[in-house]
């Protein structure tokens, strides 16, 4: 589950972890499309920003990136559309969660989250 402590809400129950090589690689590529409660967790070794970009290849449809630092504390969020090439955090992040459009509307850059393993 991620749960946004700093107002609250439950932003997915159904998680996944990504913290091998290639389920980083595979991501939401060739996927169908998330439902609210579902997201991607990802997880790099330190904080960094080019570690942490993602394209948007061969994912078919609109999706929330959100970017934690090590801290899992929200530094950057975007909507990234399908067949874009490159979205990054403009801070360093550890962790970036890709779910639900909606899931937008429930964080803010700043908020701190929980993530607990499934």
């Amino acid at each position: 589950m991620i749960r946004n402590l700093t107002n609250n809400h439950v932003l997915a129950t159904k998680i996944r972890f990504c913290d091998t090589f290639l389920t980083r690689a595979r991501g939401l590529m060739f996927h169908r499309p998330l439902a609210e409660d579902e997201a991607l967790v990802f997880v790099e070794k330190r904080e960094s920003i080019s570690r942490a970009a993602i394209h948007m290849f061969f994912v078919f449809f609109p999706i929330a990136v959100i970017w934690l630092d090590a801290d899992k504390r929200v530094v950057d969020k975007v909507l990234a559309r399908p067949f874009r090439p490159y979205y990054a955090p403009r801070k360093p992040a550890q962790y970036y969660v890709e779910g639900h459009p909606a899931l937008l509307e429930k964080v803010q850059v700043g908020d701190i989250l929980e993530i607990s393993p499934p």
